[in-house]
């Protein structure tokens, strides 16, 4: 049973506008995507649209909302006028479906985009574009699914950029016991403390982080 983020009522607006904002963003103010979709979770706004704001997703245009996050988070002033266009670019389809997908499963920008980076839904436009969403939506809950169900050693080190073997090397902890640790065979929780201490000095996290 889906619990959706807020009415569907504003759903297509907030499509449109998100769909219009990045276009905006990426197509006229040459920003780059990933940039953008960063100032767009700090800046306050993602928050706004998760609950469906009205004054954000009806009551103001894709490229407004787009200067109101670029101009809350530097010290930029845009003055590029609007341009919204008939035919759709592929930042826009990024924008559409990111705000279904945020709508229809509920789950915070923020956290999408742990799982799934706004480039990488870029990536999808070729195959997508002209598929029905519930293929997008289905093929983002099983990454999501697929994310949460990663062990948390696997998690941090893929953010740290390491290999098993790389982390090894550098923690001092041996590859075998990585691997273990991430295929669920050994449990993190009852190894011993110093264990922890070398993954966590490298990886720059908590001992508990590592921790299930």
């Amino acid at each position: 049973m889906r619990n959706y983020a807020y009415s569907e009522l504003y759903l297509p607006l907030a499509q449109r506008v998100m769909g219009d904002m990045y276009d905006y963003a990426v197509n006229t103010l040459g920003m780059k995507l990933q940039e953008f979709h960063r100032l767009f979770m700090i800046s306050g706004m993602a928050g706004q649209f998760e609950i469906g704001n009205s004054t954000y997703v009806a009551g103001k245009n894709g490229c407004e909302v787009a200067r109101e996050v670029i101009e809350t988070c530097t010290d930029l002033h845009i003055d590029k006028p609007d341009e919204m266009h008939v035919d759709k670019s592929p930042e826009y389809w990024t924008g559409w479906s990111l705000a279904y997908y945020q709508w229809i499963s509920n789950v915070r920008y923020e956290e999408i985009n742990r799982c799934v980076p706004i480039d990488t839904i870029r990536g999808m436009y070729p195959t997508l574009h002209e598929a029905d969403i519930t293929v997008f939506v289905d093929m983002m809950d099983d990454s999501l699914r697929e994310h949460r169900e990663m062990s948390r050693l696997k998690r941090l080190r893929a953010y740290a950029g390491l290999s098993q073997r790389a982390l090894s090397e550098e923690s001092g902890v041996p590859l075998r016991q990585i691997q273990l640790f991430e295929q669920g065979q050994r449990d993190i929780n009852k190894t011993q403390g110093q264990t922890l201490l070398q993954l966590s000095r490298t990886l720059g996290c908590s001992m508990e982080d590592l921790m299930v």
